[in-house]
């Protein structure tokens, strides 16, 4: 059925551009409000579906403009939206967004709808997991509902990508964890997570399977990423490529729904992480999360 099936979240993102991002208490001129559809969920299945993969979305949106815009969002990236809940009385999701002249960034994630998409909508959902090779999933929707589509991709031996974000307050779900093949992060994801606050990325990633995961992908920015591998007993550095950052939203996405879409073909984990790290750089050269994302013929070498 699907290549990829994203489980998700699906938000409107709201950008402002400024010369330095504020400190508490501090207002700083910024540029015209820009509105673009984003979301972990969304993002991710945006990014593999701009590559040529089969890819659908499973989310909920409200019945406003921002709910139009997420779904315009998906059809213009190629991804199937038959699987998004309109959610009649909800308001969609919205991430407030600012962005530095360094292009990193500021969120503050209002969720709305995406905390109405419930365990039941997963479990409507059974026969469209089931037919698909890979299950992405992030933490932007009910932490029940991501355990359903864990628990529903296990039943159906549907591979499970999961990125853990935001990380929670206590420990990951040991379940959520074991399931996890990859488990993708960024550092600070990685560094809360391990429980290895002043220790290296070899060090956490690591911990990371021992603690559970069946394999491991840190994701390290301009760096590229390290990954272990299910068979593996020693971390493989991924080498980063060269690129002008503009604007780093949504690259980790670019860089999961790539993974995920290049596992879902029969790539190596190695072999998908390195495609991914040319999707992640072509994706922080341009403005936004999804307006960002590549195209194949639009990646670097």
């Amino acid at each position: 059925m699907y290549d990829v099936l994203v489980v998700g979240s699906a938000n409107a993102d709201l950008t402002v551009r400024v010369g330095r991002r504020p400190d508490a208490g501090e207002t700083v001129p910024g540029s015209d409000l820009v509105e673009s559809p984003g979301g972990k969920g969304a993002n991710q299945a945006a990014a593999a579906a701009r590559l040529g993969t089969r890819t659908a979305l499973l989310a909920k949106v409200g019945d406003d403009a921002y709910g139009e815009l997420v779904l315009a969002g998906q059809r213009a990236s190629g991804a199937e939206v038959r699987h998004v809940v309109v959610e009649e009385g909800a308001r969609t999701g919205t991430a407030m967004i600012v962005v530095g002249a360094d292009g990193d960034n500021s969120i503050v994630v209002s969720p709305g709808a995406n905390a109405r998409l419930s365990p039941a909508d997963v479990r409507a959902s059974r026969e469209v997991i089931a037919g698909s090779a890979v299950v992405s999933l992030q933490l932007e929707i009910p932490e029940e509902t991501v355990r359903e589509a864990v628990r529903v991709a296990r039943e159906t031996s549907t591979r499970v990508v999961l990125n853990p974000s935001p990380v929670p307050a206590g420990e990951l779900d040991p379940e959520l964890l074991e399931a996890a093949d990859p488990l993708v992060v960024n550092e600070h994801e990685a560094r809360r997570i391990s429980g290895l606050h002043r220790a290296e990325a070899r060090e956490w990633i690591t911990a990371l399977r021992k603690s559970g995961a069946r394999s491991v992908v840190v994701t390290l920015g301009g760096r590229g990423a390290l990954v272990l591998d299910a068979a593996d007993d020693e971390p493989v550095p991924v080498p980063g490529v060269s690129a002008e950052v503009v604007d780093t939203t949504g690259a980790g996405d670019a860089f999961t729904g790539a993974l995920a879409g290049r596992l879902a073909t029969g790539a190596s984990l190695l072999e998908a992480a390195r495609f991914a790290v040319r999707v992640g750089a072509a994706a922080v050269t341009k403005d936004g999360a999804q307006p960002s994302y590549p195209t194949l013929s639009e990646l670097p070498g």
